[in-house]
């Protein structure tokens, strides 16, 4: 009987380690197509061996939906420099976003770098790119940014669906969210549009990418909707440079050089078929980068770096902007719930009010934050400028250990500029792909940008004291000032504060400037591509991505982007295959 009893154990233990291993593979028994970088075989890729007919450079946002639809009729080769999201916790729960962006170390999900202004900001490094470490909010852009764009409004409308049917879901407001929509509901944002995808101005409710479970689901999950006899997915896999022919009367596009990750050089090449194209979708930071690397850009700046010229074009990096946001600090009275971007108020004049609530840093918890989840009180911003050497960086950070678990217990609210007018640029530091080009965004250098964030704050005033929020905030911290000073002081980027900081809106607003990762530009249509997103002057090259944007689209350009892979997808199988082109 004893021995019965010990063998049931030990099948049962047995039958739950495995089953344990099945749920682990879950991700590669859905996506076989998907392997590591060191795979690859640069002699495959030789002219008798396996060419592609697209090779898209970056699998983020745009990249995946993109990827997946062109596999339906041609073979695809899509390298991501990130790994997978699916077993990365700090990417696929809510709970731990503030955590993926915490995450300074060279695997992290979230590439941090500094602006040249000081502020704080990340871009993605992982299959799903930004959809895997943003706040998820989904909506649509207005009709007037799709006018904007030059698309054709009918092939947006089929492409929205087939990105929301999959990955989107609508959210279960929190006590939080509910607030502050009857709070601009009270204070003149209206009317109520509920919940909808659609931009229109009043306060709403959008989407997600957060299931009601508070699993994220990014764009890594399109690739599901692939042909997968006809795409290779390749992660770990870091582009370094695009490939030309120079012989002809315009350079072509052949192929790319990557490096996997142990670090050996591999050469992908193009099909020689009509058609066949290099597609770079890196992002606004990631794509102008590249270019510059592959010899498209500035002569200058070429020559600057050694870098063999393909193409002068004095307009690559150039047009950067990033929409400024602002956050005011929220005590509350009692532990909150955690929630992300819910709801939205959109204000005819051009600003954007959201929220957020309830991140704080646990005992697990990565303890070094920044952005709109630095709550911390005692900051680095009193240390001056020229002080903030290396050493005193680190010295801080230690210091940010011992700070109360309270004083993370709060919310924001963010204000946010539409349609900036400020801009900056990008440019080299050096040959290395891993490392971050120089950045700036200029913020605030326009003075509509400043008189808009003047605005929101107007609105926040009124909202910190609409009857919907005063009851969640102690009798104290009531008053807007008192807020402004709490925000104030917060460490949410290196500018230095000035003394008053809480008498003058306008400086406020230059001092605690911050990020909502909407940053676009660097590869504007009619400058760097054409209408087609074509690269001009070159053969074989196209840019989809946010660097083609002159304005972030809409309250977030998630959802823009996602529809903009599976959009030029479908464009691009129409014109070269027909109108017969499956899945039109």
């Amino acid at each position: 009987m004893i021995m019965k009893l010990f063998l049931l154990v030990s099948f049962l233990l047995l039958l739950t380690s495995c089953q344990g291993r099945r749920n682990l593979n879950t991700w590669e028994d859905k996506y076989p197509f998907i392997r590591y970088a060191s795979s690859f075989s640069s002699s495959s890729s030789t002219a008798v061996g396996k060419a592609y007919d697209y090779i898209i450079v970056g699998g983020g946002t745009a990249g995946c939906p993109l990827a997946a639809t062109l596999s339906q009729n041609f073979s695809v080769l899509l390298l991501e420099r990130g790994g997978v999201p699916f077993t990365n916790r700090n990417v696929s729960f809510l709970r731990n976003f503030h955590i993926s962006l915490a995450d300074l170390s060279p695997t992290s999900a979230s590439q941090y770098f500094i602006s040249s202004e000081g502020v704080f900001n990340s871009r993605a490094r992982v299959l799903g790119g930004g959809t895997c470490i943003n706040a998820g909010f989904y909506t649509r852009p207005s009709h007037r940014d799709i006018e904007r764009l030059g698309l054709d409004a009918k092939l947006v409308n089929e492409s929205y669906p087939w990105i929301e049917n999959q990955i989107v879901h609508m959210p279960k407001l929190t006590s939080w969210q509910r607030a502050m929509r009857y709070g601009l509901l009270e204070v003149g944002i209206s009317p109520d549009n509920g919940f909808t995808y659609d931009h229109l101005y009043g306060t709403k409710v959008g989407g997600t990418t957060f299931d009601r479970y508070g699993r994220r689901h990014s764009a890594a999950e399109l690739l599901k909707s692939a042909t997968r006899e006809n795409l290779d997915v390749l992660i770990h896999a870091t582009v370094q440079k695009v490939v030309f022919d120079k012989s002809g009367k315009k350079p072509k596009a052949i192929g790319v050089t990557f490096k996997d990750e142990k670090g050996k050089q591999h050469l992908a090449l193009l099909s020689n078929k009509q058609g066949s194209e290099i597609i770079l979708s890196s992002g606004a930071i990631g794509t102008p980068q590249l270019l510059l690397l592959s010899g498209v850009g500035p002569k200058a700046d070429l020559e600057r770096m050694n870098i063999s010229m393909v193409l002068d074009n004095e307009f690559v990096g150039k047009g950067m902007s990033d929409n400024p946001m602002n956050s005011l600090f929220v005590p509350f009275k009692t532990r909150m719930e955690q929630s992300l971007i819910q709801t939205v108020g959109i204000a005819k004049t051009g600003v954007y009010i959201e929220a957020s609530s309830g991140f704080s840093q646990s005992p697990d918890s990565i303890h070094c934050n920044h952005g709109m989840l630095s709550a911390e009180i005692g900051q680095l911003s009193t240390i001056p400028p020229k002080q903030r050497t290396k050493e005193a960086i680190e010295a801080f950070k230690r210091n940010k250990h011992n700070l109360p678990h309270e004083v993370f217990k709060g919310g924001f609210i963010l204000g946010k500029v539409a349609h900036t007018k400020s801009r900056g640029k990008l440019s080299l530091c050096n040959t290395n792909i891993d490392d971050n080009p120089s950045v700036s965004f200029n913020y605030f250098s326009h003075p509509h940008d400043l008189q808009q964030c003047v605005h929101a704050f107007h609105i926040i005033e009124k909202l910190v004291k609409s009857t919907h929020l005063t009851n969640y905030m102690p009798p104290d911290e009531d008053t807007f000032e008192k807020l402004l000073n709490l925000s104030v002081l917060a460490n949410v980027n290196l500018l230095p504060r000035h003394a008053n900081d809480t008498r003058s809106l306008k400086q406020f607003c230059k001092d605690t400037v911050t990020t909502i990762w909407h940053f676009h530009g660097g590869c504007q249509v009619g400058k760097v591509v054409n209408s087609d997103y074509k690269v001009l002057g070159v053969q074989g090259l196209r840019v989809i991505d946010g660097s083609t944007f002159s304005q972030s689209p809409g309250t977030n350009p998630q959802a823009t982007l996602l529809m903009m892979g599976r959009y030029m997808g479908l464009k691009i199988l129409k014109r070269r295959l027909g109108h017969t082109a499956a899945g039109t």
